[in-house]
Order: structure tokens, then C-alpha cells, then sequence
């Protein structure tokens, strides 16, 4: 018979992975400050990779692509 309390570690692996996967831990991919974002950001031609070649470049090399 299997000791429970040897299957706790494996089981918070396993949720600590798939929390991972859905990317709700782990490196900050997007380098970009959250300000850029804003309507004020946006408005004051704040640069995002969605706008910027150099910020797209900036956050492809910081998801390793």
C-alpha cells in the first residue's frame, strides 16, 4: 500500500506544471511596462510590439523565439 504522504510532492508537481503550461508562473515574457498600455501610454506613442518593430524584437528574444 502506497504511504499518502508520498504522493503530495508528485501532486503539487503536477499542479505546479500546469499552472507552468497556463502560464500563470514563471518569466515575465512581454518586457514592455504595463504603461504603454494604458490610454495614456497609447495616446503619448508609448512603443508596444504590437507597434514597434524594436519592442517586437525586444519581447521575441524574451520568449526565446
Amino acid at each position: 500500500m502506497a504511504d499518502k504522504r508520498n504522493d503530495k510532492p508528485a501532486q503539487r508537481l503536477s499542479k505546479l506544471e500546469e499552472a507552468n503550461e497556463q502560464g500563470f508562473i514563471g518569466e515575465k515574457v512581454d518586457p514592455t511596462p504595463n504603461e504603454a498600455y494604458t490610454v495614456a501610454g497609447v495616446t503619448s506613442g508609448k512603443a508596444t510590439p504590437e507597434t514597434d518593430d524594436k519592442a517586437a524584437a525586444k519581447a521575441d528574444e524574451a520568449a526565446g523565439v
